[in-house]
């Protein structure tokens, strides 16, 4: 048992590791050039078969880690609905599908869960959890915008770029987090802001340039 759950966790850190290559060279080059595009479909592979296996693996008696699969649930919908976000591109998509609905729904159910959850916590056990607390609001937020970006997306022709960026970089980001703080078992506040504070001004420089 043991020995299959050690190779289950090299094979997460080998596609963990994969995804934080390609996520970097898709962040660092040209945006819709060959290269772009073939790390990023290699980075949204890679982090969701991750992914995937650190939500098993967190989940298994001695090795559980409420972090580890948070963050694996987050970066999925986010890889997902980032990805989806292209679909919008052409206006000959007339309205979100019940693929898109469905990512976006299902992040606000689990947002909802996570977030009674901090209130459950509170009333009976008196205590107060902040992870469930940041990624349950984040959920919730992301998924209600989405279901707002599904009724105006045509009235904005570069609403679908945005979107991806956003969700893409986010997921970036959040791999990048995860790698600091469950890989490398640097917890410092510290830990939990570079990477966040360089993701956002890297996605509001790109907002503004789309706006221009």
């Amino acid at each position: 048992m043991e020995q299959g759950i050690k190779i289950a966790i090299y094979i997460h850190a080998f596609f963990g590791g994969l995804g934080l290559i390609t996520g970097l060279i898709s962040v660092l080059v040209k945006k819709g050039n060959k290269t772009h595009k073939k790390a990023g479909k290699l980075f949204s592979v890679s982090m969701i078969i991750s992914c995937l296996i650190s939500l098993v693996i967190a989940c298994i008696p001695k090795h559980e880690n409420v972090f580890l699969f948070l963050i694996g649930l987050f970066t999925i919908y986010l890889v997902l609905s980032g990805n989806r976000a292209l679909s919008f591109k052409s206006h000959l998509k007339t309205h979100a599908n019940f693929c898109d609905k469905l990512i976006s729904g299902s992040m606000i159910i689990s947002a909802v869960f996570m977030l009674g959850y901090v209130i459950y916590d509170v009333i009976f056990n008196s205590k107060f959890d902040v992870l469930f607390l940041v990624f349950g609001g984040l959920g919730l937020f992301l998924g209600l915008k989405d279901f707002r970006f599904f009724k105006t997306f045509k009235t904005n022709k570069k609403a679908w770029l945005k979107s991806h960026i956003g969700k893409i970089v986010g997921a970036f980001i959040a791999s990048v987090t995860a790698f600091i703080v469950a890989g490398l078992s640097i917890t410092s506040l510290v830990s939990w802001l570079i990477p966040t504070v360089v993701g956002t001004i890297y996605i509001i420089y790109w907002s503004r340039k789309i706006q221009v």
